[in-house]
């Protein structure tokens, strides 16, 4: 038996499986992430390797052949060396060469949500696709390509950065510094403040919404967005069809430019389901060049759920150390 570890380095979590070839996860192990502690972190992954080879030895399991690390960040070309990530502070961290000396196993690091999209397209909803492209909608938007079957890096290794194409210049602040990214008008953050700033304006409406919470805008969440959504409240819905419409436009940009058969939608956003993704493929499909004259790629909702990015990340590390 072929046996791998993915882990999914998350903001508050740090997520490994051992997963098989039929990208099945047999063993899991978890650790709370450090707060932007680089180091803490490292040892956190570190230890949730060991706990996964510790846990398949002692079942009888097999050796582990090698670690997949999906990390939220701009790694480089050799997979090796995360020169950026966002959330943890972590410039030019060679999380690789790191890991791998503590574990004694071969380390491939990916950008986490190219492992995602990778995961969804070897086990998930692009199983069936040789062309797809991955957006994940959650606190911002992540993506990865897959093109021909192959996964789309770019020279250096930092492709599909979808969240910070800029869609609207001048627009609002990002947190990458720049205005006007898709992220700022089609992601988690976007849901949560449109539907405050609608609750504001228009609170008779949002009754549902706002008893979910202590009564003010302020005090809603994003899962009382989805749940007020859901039992029909305007204004969550409102807000839905706001973040779902810039979505699917921002993907018939991307059509433009990949023409992919398949776009698959995860993170955790794209857990309300249609609430997202009806008002995402009617824009997409509005706004799609040529509209009429082309076959119209399919938007789809992911399959793997939060093991896209560990089961992702695993089967890189199997291809890639062989």
């Amino acid at each position: 038996m072929t046996l791998t570890i993915g882990v999914d380095i998350g903001g508050t979590k740090i997520a490994g499986g051992l997963v098989d070839l039929g990208g099945t996860v047999l063993l899991r192990a978890r650790r709370e992430t450090p707060a932007r502690s680089s180091d803490g972190i490292v040892t956190a992954i570190v230890g949730v390797v060991a706990d996964l080879v510790d846990a398949a030895r002692a079942g009888g399991l097999g050796p582990v052949d090698s670690v997949g690390l999906g990390a939220a960040g701009l790694v480089d070309e050799t997979r090796s060396i995360v020169r950026f990530a966002p959330n943890v502070d972590w410039k030019e961290e060679p999380l690789g060469p790191q890991v791998s000396a503590a574990s004694g196993l071969p380390v491939v690091v990916e950008n986490d949500a190219n492992a995602a999209a990778w995961g969804e397209f070897r086990f998930g909803a692009g199983r069936d696709a040789h062309t797809l492209v991955a957006v994940t909608v959650g606190t911002g938007i992540g993506g990865g390509i897959i093109h021909r079957d192959q996964l789309v890096r770019g020279s250096f290794g930092m492709a599909a950065e979808f969240g910070h194409v800029v869609r609207m210049p001048e627009g609002r602040l990002c947190g990458c510094g720049r205005r006007g990214c898709w992220e700022q008008y089609a992601s988690g953050n976007a849901l949560l403040r449109e539907a405050r700033e609608l609750a504001a304006e228009r609170r008779s409406e949002a009754g549902i919404l706002l008893a979910l919470g202590d009564g003010t805008p302020e005090g809603v969440t994003g899962q009382h967005v989805t749940t007020a959504a859901r039992d029909g409240d305007p204004v969550a819905l409102e807000a839905f069809h706001r973040i779902g419409t810039n979505l699917g436009t921002g993907l018939a940009d991307v059509a433009a430019l990949l023409d992919p058969e398949v776009f698959v939608i995860g993170g955790g956003v794209s857990e309300a389901g249609e609430l997202l993704l009806g008002p995402a493929r009617q824009a997409f499909e509005n706004s799609l060049l040529a509209r009429d004259h082309r076959p119209v790629a399919r938007v789809v909702p992911a399959e793997l759920g939060n093991d896209a990015g560990l089961v992702g990340a695993a089967d890189l590390a199997r291809d890639l150390t062989v």
